[in-house]
């Protein structure tokens, strides 16, 4: 059995340019259709011989049907290449901008993503394209852009304690007069940074998960959710002097129960962590108009205006200072803010004065 070979492809010009000659070729038909069909039966008049020279006293016959028909076949035949050149050029001028979105999003790669389309005027569909394409091309520049950052600071991260467990077997190992005890605390010593290491990828995969979206939506009020994570955090507070205060109503929303769980977590964790000893930490939820509102008030250092949004960024922390184990890994506002986008919740942020800071994320209501 042969197979069928494909057609050869018309390119989109070809197409266009034999559809508007078509119709160039139609319209030229009907206008010499109208213009010839009245003048086949009309008989011209000639003066006959006569003193007065404008009396006209006989008839003679005009154009014949073979004259007009003849005319008109030629007329019809100069027509087809006049017709096709004019619809090639039109339809060249038509695509000319998608030739160049074409050409443009052909050279455009993962490293090459600064290029724009930049179609200028005239302002029409195929500009309207090209601009979201550029928005588009922009989106997918900073998402690149982000990720890049990402990777090269997770490998940061995740370096920095290997390397730590590495030169600890190595000192332990190398020493001739190490006994029982040494070795115990080595060991102690690598657990401890294997543990780190462990919450480090945990978080690193909260946040991957947080940045994939919502994948179940459910009914859930935030007040019982912020009941049950404080459950597990009175202690840890207790410890550092922390005081857990709640006032908390009713606010019913939709979403991702985990997620949720994991921004409300996060939140938490974050005011217990970046607080004064003996300071104080409120969490409130209620519902205001069609919206379920979350918000947690911390005390804490003073934290300038300009720095609250690069806080909310993946591994970044307030001051050099804030790198040891004990305040975290820089992920979890950045967690946050990742689940309020999946949630298209509105994040509000502010630094009190006084120092602290105070974080309010609004849910839609189920029904909106």
């Amino acid at each position: 059995m042969t197979e069928s070979r494909p057609l050869p492809r018309r390119s989109l010009q070809t197409r266009l340019a034999l559809f508007y000659a078509a119709g160039i070729y139609v319209a030229g038909i009907v206008v010499l259709a109208v213009v010839t069909v009245p003048l086949v039966g009309v008989q011209s008049t000639v003066p006959a011989r006569s003193s007065a020279p404008d009396t006209i006293t006989g008839t003679g016959h005009g154009i014949g049907p073979h004259q007009l028909l003849l005319g008109s076949a030629l007329a019809l035949a100069v027509l087809i290449p006049i017709a096709l050149a004019g619809g090639w050029f039109v339809a060249g001028r038509f695509l000319s901008p998608l030739r160049s979105i074409t050409a443009t999003a052909a050279a455009i790669s993962a490293g090459n993503l600064h290029q724009r389309l930049s179609l200028g005027e005239p302002a029409d569909e195929l500009t309207e394209l090209g601009g979201i394409l550029d928005d588009l091309f922009a989106r997918l520049q900073a998402s690149f852009d982000a990720q890049r950052h990402f990777v090269a600071n997770a490998s940061h991260e995740l370096r920095t304690p290997l390397a730590g467990l590495r030169t600890l077997l190595e000192v332990t190992l190398a020493d001739p007069d190490a006994d029982a005890g040494t070795l115990r605390s080595a060991c102690q010593e690598a657990l401890a940074l294997g543990e780190h290491q462990e919450r480090l990828v945990q978080a690193l995969l909260a946040l991957a998960t947080s940045e994939r979206g919502v994948t179940r939506c459910d009914t859930l009020d935030l007040a019982r959710v912020v009941r049950g994570v404080l459950a597990s955090r009175r202690d840890p507070a207790a410890e550092k002097g922390i005081d857990l205060a709640e006032h908390l109503t009713p606010a019913v929303t939709a979403g991702d129960p985990g997620l949720v769980e994991s921004l409300i977590a996060n939140l938490i964790d974050n005011a217990i962590r970046h607080n004064h000893p003996d300071g104080r930490v409120e969490i409130a939820t209620q519902t205001s108009g069609a919206q379920a509102t979350l918000t947690i008030t911390n005390g804490g250092p003073v934290i300038p205006d300009d720095q609250i949004q690069r806080l909310f960024q993946p591994f970044q922390r307030l001051a050099p200072d804030r790198n040891s184990r004990r305040d975290g890994y820089g992920l979890g506002l950045a967690i946050v803010k990742a689940v309020a986008q999946a949630h298209h919740a509105t994040l509000t942020t502010t630094a009190p004065p006084e120092g602290g800071l105070a974080v309010t994320v609004r849910f839609a209501h189920p029904s909106h």
